[in-house]
């Protein structure tokens, strides 16, 4: 018995040892990465992702999702297919130490954005954003949320309006935020083109 026990927790020590995240090995990973999403992940065009500083959980959510082909994102095909498992934490580990840059949002929208995102919208049963991405949009990093501060506005803009179009419908649209829970599918469905447009400029100067 005592044997058995000696083997079994030797085994679960190595699984864990053999996917615990090497941040050195991920930046090797990570140069591949960086034509579209920056050396240190601080992305120079809008459309693609800031990953600097985001969580390592949600970074190899994403990535998992995207190779199983569960999240369709057309410029990363191909991309992973070679990517084992610990390559995979290895890259997410490198970006979350990374330090990510915030933008400024648009005067105009501002005050709007920041009152959906503090406060929701209570008479459509939208929550407010801090509940799962924190009062300064840092995330919560042992749920597997993702950290939203200084995100491209036009890239949020774009992630919100999929999840809107897969509620809709769309089979084209993200889906990847839960089969039974459709928490982003359903808030962003509530949401106006106006209203999306004000958060994602809100989020692009949250710090």
């Amino acid at each position: 018995m005592k044997k058995t026990l000696l083997v079994m927790l030797t085994s679960m020590a190595l699984s864990a040892s053999a996917l615990a995240a090497d941040a050195a090995a991920g930046k090797v990973k990570a140069q591949a990465c960086a034509a579209c999403h920056g050396a240190d992940g601080n992305s120079a065009a809008p459309s693609f992702p800031k990953l600097a500083g985001q969580n390592a959980r949600y970074l190899v959510k994403q990535m998992e999702d995207i190779k199983s082909g569960l999240r369709s994102v057309p410029t990363m095909a191909g991309q992973l297919d070679a990517m084992s498992e610990q390559d995979l934490e290895n890259i997410a580990a490198y970006y979350a130490k990374q330090k990510g840059s915030v933008g400024q949002a648009d005067p105009e929208l501002v005050q709007r954005g920041q009152d959906i995102y503090r406060g929701g919208i209570s008479d459509r049963g939208i929550p407010a954003c801090t509940g799962c991405h924190s009062p300064t949009g840092k995330g919560n990093a042992s749920a597997g949320f993702p950290a939203l501060s200084g995100q491209h506005a036009a890239y949020t803009e774009a992630q919100l309006k999929s999840f809107r179009a897969a509620a809709d419908g769309d089979s084209s649209g993200r889906m990847n935020d839960g089969d039974e829970t459709k928490t982003m599918r359903t808030i962003a469905f509530a949401l106006s083109d106006r209203e999306i447009k004000a958060l994602a400029s809100y989020i692009q100067g949250l710090h």
